[in-house]
């Protein structure tokens, strides 16, 4: 089944997890190469001008080289989620932002308004923050919860770790529509979010879609998270959060399954409101919307 087609509406905290696996294919848009131009220049000598550049010139130039040089030197770390025990020995985080760019998200994240970069928000459960997946560092944990039945009855990615490893690659290869991220709450990972662009899913094919709609998937993934409440919470935190960050996009859309109602009832308390059943591929769904314009009222 392609990612299109799936279904991953559970929301493990409360109830079963959120969303639906949509991950849409590459545009596959070029970009348009500049023209070779060259300049005729003539080799004449008598043409050509002897300029001596001044000494103080280029003794300022070198003196900015050796600079340059000084600042490309430095590696200090950045800031990190996770501490460790603070005994200056660096430790794996999930709010580690020195790793490359290509790593983190899709090269054309600006699509979305850099994920990356939106940083970690307050809510009323502690500091959370969204960081785009790196499969090296995640594919293990991200498996494990993909295996857990209350999850994988709606995501349908449940088997060996290249199930998920493709399901993951699929959207890091993508232009930047969708960014994978986890969830990570008081400097843990406990969830896993796709945001994505809905006007560009095949999601619009099924609603009457807005430039810049902006979609999200969600799962509860670690077991002490569950049953807390954290659901509706973290949702209202991170739709917030995409509206925040996002000046364009005027809605935040989900479609979980309309069978499954409580789910549907966590959007809800989440401050989403219920738009209409459409029919997906896979099943049939409860479109839910939070505006903009009402996010200060429900």
């Amino acid at each position: 089944m392609s990612p299109s087609d799936r279904t991953a509406d559970a929301v493990s905290a409360l109830v079963p997890d959120i969303g639906t696996g949509t991950c849409p294919a590459p545009a596959g848009d070029g970009i348009a190469e500049g023209a070779d131009r060259s300049a005729d220049w003539s080799t004449d000598q008598e043409d050509t001008l002897d300029l001596r550049l001044p000494d103080e010139f280029l003794a300022l130039f070198e003196t900015e080289q050796l600079r340059s040089d000084d600042t490309d030197t430095d590696t200090g770390p950045g800031p990190d989620l996770d501490s460790g025990t603070g005994h200056g020995r660096r430790q794996q985080s999930w709010g580690d932002t020195t790793a490359p760019a290509s790593s983190l998200t899709p090269a054309d994240d600006d699509l979305l308004d850099g994920v990356a970069e939106w940083g970690p928000i307050t809510t009323p459960v502690g500091a959370f923050q969204l960081v785009p997946v790196r499969v090296e560092r995640d594919l293990p944990l991200v498996c494990r919860w993909m295996n857990d039945p209350a999850v994988s009855a709606f995501w349908e990615l449940a088997g060996p770790q290249n199930v998920t490893e493709d399901h993951l690659r699929s959207q890091l290869a993508d232009d930047g529509r969708s960014v994978p991220c986890l969830g990570v709450l008081e400097g843990a990972p406990m969830s896993y979010w796709e945001i994505y662009r809905a006007d560009l899913d095949p999601l619009a094919r099924h609603y009457p879609a807005r430039p810049h709609d902006t979609g999200i998937h969600l799962l509860i993934g670690a077991v002490t998270h569950r049953g807390r409440g954290l659901g509706s919470t973290l949702l209202r935190a991170v739709a917030d959060l995409v509206l925040d960050r996002r000046s364009a996009c005027a809605r935040v859309v989900a479609e979980p399954d309309l069978r499954n109602i409580p789910s549907v009832t966590a959007f809800l308390n989440a401050g989403f409101r219920f738009s209409a059943e459409v029919d997906l591929p896979a099943k049939r769904a409860a479109l839910m919307i939070r505006d903009r314009a009402l996010r200060d009222l429900l």
